[in-house]
């Protein structure tokens, strides 16, 4: 069973910046980003192969947020930049060992339980 535990979601002002940490248990094949807004299912928001370092972004946060990893670690970051409103939400980790479209919810076996960012105006 992966454990993964997600830190350094808080509150920003727009234009301003957080980066959040996800530490997994164990390596993992693909870690991901989804974030959930109030009312609304979780969105695939990027995604990260361990292997190769390969990434996925939603077309809103490219150029904004940027997926990293430290395998040494079993770490990944996700550093987000320009931060909007619309950012606001539950950020969880995601990973999953094997294939599936990244930005499927339906993908990934393992979650964490979610780190919160809130975006005010």
């Amino acid at each position: 069973q992966v454990q993964l535990v997600e830190s350094g979601g808080g509150s920003v002002q727009a234009g301003g910046s957080l980066r959040l940490s996800c530490v997994a248990s164990e390596y993992i094949y693909r870690m991901a980003w989804f974030r959930q807004r109030s009312g609304e299912g979780r969105e695939g928001v990027a995604a990260i192969y361990t292997l190769g370092g390969m990434t996925d972004y939603i077309d809103s946060v490219k150029g904004r947020f940027t997926i990293s990893r430290d395998n040494d670690k079993n770490t990944i970051y996700l550093q987000m930049n320009s931060l909007k409103p619309e950012d606001t939400g539950m950020y969880y980790c995601a990973a999953d060992s094997g294939g599936g479209d990244w930005n499927e919810e339906r993908t990934y076996y393992y979650w964490g339980q979610g780190t919160p960012v809130t975006v005010s105006s």
